[in-house]
């Protein structure tokens, strides 16, 4: 197994970005390994690590078709609604609560 090249924050060579950085000007990663390694030391902890990869391979974003545009209008709408109560809450549901605050209240009121 090959080691990938490894540069402190900000010294990394032309021709390699993260994904962010190639998703601001439209590309994608586009299947292709990582090329490089990039790393911000910290102290007292281990450094953050950012893969690189190479903008001359890099593909352009697929566009949003109206399928995906509607999935996502639903995956959304889905995150909002309380399985409790069965409304939409206004908000994204937490996680840690797993219904909608009111609901999570009452509950707590009843095991007390």
């Amino acid at each position: 197994m090959a080691a990938i090249p490894v540069y402190r924050w900000r010294l990394a060579p032309e021709g390699l970005a993260t994904r962010r950085q190639l998703r601001t000007v439209g590309l994608r990663p586009g299947g292709q390994d990582v090329a490089a390694q990039l790393e911000r030391p910290r102290r007292r902890r281990d450094p953050l690590v950012a893969y690189l990869y190479r903008v001359d391979l890099a593909l352009p974003v697929r566009p949003m078709t109206p399928g995906r545009w509607s999935a996502l209008v639903k995956a959304n709408a889905a995150r909002r609604r309380c399985p409790a109560c069965r409304r939409d809450a206004g908000y994204v549901i937490p996680a840690s609560l797993g219904m909608c605050v009111p609901c999570h209240d009452l509950s707590e009121q009843c095991a007390a």
